[in-house]
């Protein structure tokens, strides 16, 4: 499932992706920091880490082609809470959830918007596949597309 591409120093290279729900070509260079994205205007990859605000990159989003959100530690949510900023502000690019992604997030993650994966761990495909199709019905809206149960009963 992973498209793969040209190897870069910093960020996450498209050869550590694993999975992509995109057809796009992915972004063959690295990522850099908010701060340093924020200093320069030909920068087109941001890596978000834990404590960055992502409501920073709002006004640059037409200009981002791909957001990596760091995870260092499974535990940590507040990557969930910037993928969401991002695509309730409109962000349509690539966003790559990287670091300690474990299989058991995946469905969160892609309710939140992620719709690539580089975990520092490869995943077991048949986990992957079983962990996409565990809940075929939500209860809430969010950042994907995907309809609450209670809209499709009042359809």
């Amino acid at each position: 499932m992973a498209d793969t591409g040209d190897s870069d120093i910093g960020g996450t290279s498209p050869d550590d992706v694993q999975l992509r729900f995109r057809e796009d070509e992915p972004v063959g260079h690295a990522a850099v920091t908010v701060d340093a994205f924020l200093d320069q205007s030909n920068a087109n990859a941001v890596r978000v880490e834990p404590g960055d605000d992502a409501r920073e990159l709002i006004p640059h989003l037409q200009r981002i082609a791909l957001v990596e959100v760091n995870f260092p530690a499974f535990g940590d949510g507040r990557g969930y809470s910037s993928a969401r900023i991002l695509r309730e502000a409109g962000y349509a690019g690539e966003l790559r959830a990287v670091g300690d992604v474990l299989v058991d997030q995946l469905a969160y993650m892609r309710r939140c918007g992620f719709d690539a994966f580089a975990p520092d761990a490869a995943l077991d495909p048949n986990d992957v596949e079983a962990a996409l199709a565990r809940w075929p019905h939500v209860y809430q809206e969010a950042a994907d597309a995907r309809q609450p149960i209670w809209a499709e009963r009042h359809a």
